[in-house]
């Protein structure tokens, strides 16, 4: 077994014998917002973040996404939040508790990603599934970035393992 094997989670102080979710608590646009604005113009929940700028409106939910890793049985997952537009924000949050909703959004990619240029704005396909787990999203193939790249060739799982402590360490700082 790998050193990252286990480890302590963040979030519930437990220890745990998998991969952790490489997870990002907000959108990088709630991130870079001054203290002030995340209390008045910004409201975030652990799957819907919005920013309201006068007339300005955007609008955020939480997906997953799966790594493949070549090397390796299980793949690596991001916890990461998409931009959505008005349409299918409202959609999305009025189906919310409903276990049998499926369907398709486009979205952008709202996070930067350790290890890679800037990874704003790659467009994905976003996959609501049913049973209320957070939508998969799929970068589009055609997108020239590394990241999109890597998605569709797939990681060897040392690089896997390296992302893993990358970010580990960026949560303990």
């Amino acid at each position: 077994m790998s050193q990252l094997s286990t480890y302590t989670c963040h979030t519930c102080g437990e220890i745990h014998y998998d991969w952790p979710a490489l997870a990002f608590n907000s959108p990088l646009h709630y991130d870079n917002l001054h203290e002030h604005d995340k209390e008045t113009i910004a409201t975030l929940s652990s799957d819907f973040c919005t920013i309201e700028d006068g007339e300005d409106i955007d609008r955020f939910i939480r997906c997953t996404l799966l790594q493949p890793v070549n090397d390796h049985c299980d793949d690596l997952q991001y916890g990461l939040w998409v931009s959505l537009s008005e349409k299918s924000f409202e959609d999305y949050k009025s189906n919310f508790n409903n276990e049998n909703h499926e369907v398709t959004y486009f979205g952008w990619l709202c996070n930067n990603i350790p290890g890679y240029q800037d990874t704003l704005s790659i467009p994905t396909t976003v996959y609501t599934q049913k049973g209320n787990n957070r939508p998969l999203i799929i970068p589009h193939e055609d997108f020239e970035h590394q990241f999109v790249q890597d998605y569709y060739g797939g990681i060897p799982k040392q690089e896997a393992e390296r992302r893993i402590s990358e970010m580990i360490g960026l949560i303990n700082d």
